[in-house]
C-alpha cells in the first residue's frame, strides 16, 4: 500500500483524497527508486528580531544519494535543464561534458552553497579517500529562505552536509519544513520538500521515476491543485491589523519569487541525453500547480538513472581497462511513458509539500500559513 502519511504522521496529499494519475510506488517517494537515499539536517533556533550571525534560524541541508553511501563515486547517466536561470547548481557544466553524475546532490539556502560544496568535498576525503585524489565537483543547488532565516548568518556549516549524508536512508522520508526547504515558501503557503513515484512497465520489467522538489516557487494567486484554481485561498493571520492575511499584505512571502529545485531519479536505463529529456519534462508537471516560471524564480532540475552503474565512470586510463564499455537504454520510441511518470511525479510532490506542511514563524516575526486543508477539501469537493 502507498504510504499516504508523512513518518511524522502528518498526511499526505492522497490521504486528504486529492487525485492523481499514474501509479505510484510502495512509498512513493524518489527513494522507491532502489540505492537512493535521502538525509536531511535541519536547523530552527530561535525567535523574533534579526541579529545577523545569531537568528532567528530556519534552514537546513538535503542530501540526496543516487546510488547511497556505499556507492558514492560510481557513475550515473544523469542530465539537467534550467527553466529560469536565477538560481544555482554547481557541477552542471561536469555533467553536460560527460554526461554523468558521481557524487551525493545537495540542496540547501542560496547563501549556504559553497558551505554545502565544501562540506561534500569534507565527506568524501574522509570516507573514500581514494576518490579524493582526483577532481571533485559535487552538485549543490539552493533556493532562497530569506524571508524566514537569516540567510546570511552563515548558520549552515560544512559539517552539516556530512551529517545530512551520513543520516541518508531509504524507504518513506519527511516532507515538508526540513532539511534544504525548511525556510521556504510555495505559493504563499509554506513550501519546502516533496516526493512522489511512479511505476512505469516496460520491456517485461516495472521501472520506477521518483521525483523530489524543493519548492519555493509561485505566487498565491497562481495555485492550482488537481486541475482547481485555488489562487483565492485565503487565511487567518493572528498578527494582521484586519485578522486576514493576503498576498499582498506586508507579512506576505513575495509572490513569484523563490525558487524551485527538482532531482528526478529512475532505475530505467537510459542515456543522458534522455535523462536531459526527462529533466525538461519537470517544467510540465510544475505547470499542472499554477507556476508560469516567475523571472525572479531559479527553476532547476537534475535526473539521474541509476541502471548501468559505472558505465560512464571518469578515470584515467591504464593497461587493464577495457578499449571499450556499454550502455542499455530505453529506445527513444518507447520513452514517452516516463516523461508522463515524470510530469506526474513532479506534480504531485510540489502538493505534497504544501500539504504536510505547517505554519512558520521567522525572522522579524514574518509569517507564513500552511496550505489549509479544511478549505482546501471543501473547495475541492472532498469534504
Amino acid at each position: 500500500m502507498t504510504t499516504d502519511h508523512s513518518p511524522s504522521g502528518r498526511p499526505r496529499a492522497r490521504a486528504l483524497g486529492i487525485p492523481f494519475a499514474g501509479s505510484p510506488g510502495r512509498s512513493n517517494a524518489i527513494t522507491d527508486v532502489a540505492g537512493v537515499e535521502v538525509g536531511y539536517v535541519t536547523l530552527i533556533e530561535g525567535e523574533g528580531e534579526l541579529v545577523v550571525g545569531r537568528g532567528p534560524v530556519r534552514t537546513g541541508v538535503t542530501a540526496i544519494l543516487p546510488r547511497g553511501r556505499a556507492g558514492v563515486g560510481t557513475s550515473c547517466s544523469a542530465g539537467w535543464y534550467s527553466l529560469n536561470g536565477n538560481g544555482e547548481m554547481t557541477g552542471t557544466t561536469w555533467i553536460s561534458e560527460t554526461g554523468a553524475l558521481s557524487f551525493p546532490v545537495m540542496i540547501t539556502n542560496t547563501h549556504a552553497v559553497g558551505s554545502v560544496h565544501r562540506g561534500v568535498i569534507d565527506w568524501i576525503v574522509a570516507h573514500r579517500p581514494d576518490l579524493a585524489m582526483q577532481w571533485l565537483l559535487p552538485v549543490v543547488a539552493e533556493t532562497w529562505d530569506g524571508y524566514l532565516n537569516d540567510i546570511n548568518g552563515g548558520h549552515v556549516r560544512p559539517a552539516h552536509a556530512a551529517i545530512a549524508i551520513d543520516q541518508a536512508h531509504d524507504g518513506a522520508i519527511d516532507e515538508g519544513s526540513v532539511g534544504g526547504g525548511t525556510g521556504m515558501n510555495c505559493y504563499g503557503f509554506k513550501g519546502g520538500c516533496g516526493t512522489s513515484s511512479r511505476q512505469v512497465a516496460h520491456g517485461g520489467s516495472t521501472f520506477t521515476v521518483g521525483a523530489f522538489v524543493q519548492a519555493n516557487f509561485g505566487g498565491r494567486d497562481e495555485l492550482a491543485i488537481a486541475g482547481r484554481h485555488l489562487g483565492d485561498l485565503a487565511v487567518a493571520d493572528p498578527l494582521a491589523d484586519d485578522g486576514w492575511w493576503q498576498r499582498d499584505q506586508r507579512r506576505a512571502a513575495p509572490g513569484g519569487a523563490g525558487s524551485v529545485i527538482v532531482i528526478v531519479a529512475t532505475d530505467a536505463p537510459l542515456l543522458p541525453a534522455q535523462c536531459s529529456a526527462l529533466a525538461r519534462r519537470v517544467p510540465l508537471g510544475l505547470a499542472r500547480t499554477g507556476t508560469s516560471g516567475s523571472h525572479f524564480s531559479g527553476d532547476i532540475f537534475l535526473s539521474f538513472s541509476t541502471a548501468d552503474p559505472g558505465a560512464l565512470d571518469s578515470r584515467f586510463p591504464n593497461d587493464g581497462d577495457p578499449p571499450f564499455a556499454s550502455l542499455t537504454f530505453v529506445p527513444w520510441g518507447h520513452i514517452d511513458p516516463f516523461y508522463e511518470a515524470t510530469v506526474q511525479a513532479v506534480e504531485e510532490a510540489v502538493v505534497n509539500a504544501l500539504v504536510v506542511n505547517q505554519d512558520m514563524t521567522g525572522r522579524d516575526g514574518n509569517w507564513t500559513p500552511a496550505l489549509p486543508h479544511s478549505l482546501l477539501l471543501e473547495r475541492m469537493g472532498t469534504q
